[in-house]
């Protein structure tokens, strides 16, 4: 099957992408790197009147340091996030978490933005922003505004964007010092079953600022911020692991379907969910020793 017909635009800035944004008042779609896009358009579940590309503004493919924060444009490309030794000194999780995204050659043509406004609930972008308390800078003719990765999505596939709005920034505070990660698929660079990250700090053996998110066990990428309150303080001790991961249970609602059942997820989130902080817990201890 190929797409239905649409109109292409070539945009020439930021500004040129909102007024076609604006002139097709709802039913134009923007073109970054279209893995994701393209496939729906052939299989016609989407049919936009016209497409605007954006892939000539470099302007959207920007990599900066502000502070502490650091800042992607959303046309930043996945192959980028993976080579850049800026990335994998401020964002470590991220540039670890991209290796996990589809194949090589999906890699090099998709964005970070296109995946956070897919919003694949299994998807690893979207829960690596979450986990590191990103916020997304939208913009549209005359109003800009930002939105927290935890308020980003109204459910699968839904990204909290309005039809004239264009994603530009993903912003990242600092970095946690320690960082784990860890996907299950059926085959290699398949859709994640479960997915599973984390971040925290640690002095003087307490455990700080930890963030634990799931993929593939809700509609969207999820935080569990109870999981987090409970290793507040913690050394990160085994029963500290195993009130988690209690934590963790109730707070999911895993899907069936052709890759697991809901039975099957829960369990293997009793499994890994231990596994990937036991793995926190000993990056710590590997640095103490160095």
């Amino acid at each position: 099957m190929k797409a239905a017909d649409f109109i292409y635009h070539r945009a020439v800035s930021v500004d040129d992408a909102l007024r076609l944004l604006d002139d097709y008042d709802g039913t134009a779609r923007i073109l970054a790197g279209g893995q994701s896009l393209v496939p729906m358009l052939n299989m016609r579940l989407l049919r936009p009147a016209a497409l605007i590309d954006v892939n000539g503004l470099e302007e959207l493919a920007k990599i900066e340091v502000r502070g502490s924060e650091t800042v992607l444009g959303g046309l930043v490309r996945h192959v980028t996030v993976e080579t850049s030794p800026l990335i994998a000194e401020r964002l470590p999780l991220l540039a670890k978490m991209i290796r996990h995204v589809a194949d090589r050659q999906v890699r090099n043509r998709g964005t970070i933005g296109g995946s956070l406004v897919q919003g694949d609930p299994t998807g690893e972008m979207p829960l690596g922003c979450l986990v590191l308390g990103a916020r997304v800078c939208v913009t549209s003719h005359g109003n800009s505004r930002e939105i927290a990765m935890r308020d980003f999505y109204e459910g699968s596939y839904a990204a909290a964007l309005h039809a004239d709005e264009l994603l530009v920034e993903i912003i990242f505070p600092r970095h946690p010092t320690y960082h784990a990660f860890h996907e299950l698929n059926r085959r290699h660079n398949d859709f994640a079953v479960l997915s599973i990250a984390v971040v925290g700090d640690q002095t003087e053996g307490r455990w700080s600022n930890v963030r634990l998110g799931l993929g593939g066990v809700h509609d969207t990428a999820i935080l569990v911020e109870e999981a987090g309150e409970r290793l507040q303080g913690t050394r990160l001790e085994d029963e500290d692991i195993a009130a988690a991961t209690e934590a963790v249970s109730r707070a999911i609602s895993p899907p069936s379907d052709m890759r697991a059942s809901e039975e099957y997820r829960r369990h293997l989130v009793s499994v890994y969910v231990p596994r990937v902080l036991r793995e926190l817990r000993a990056s710590a201890e590997t640095r103490a020793f160095n």
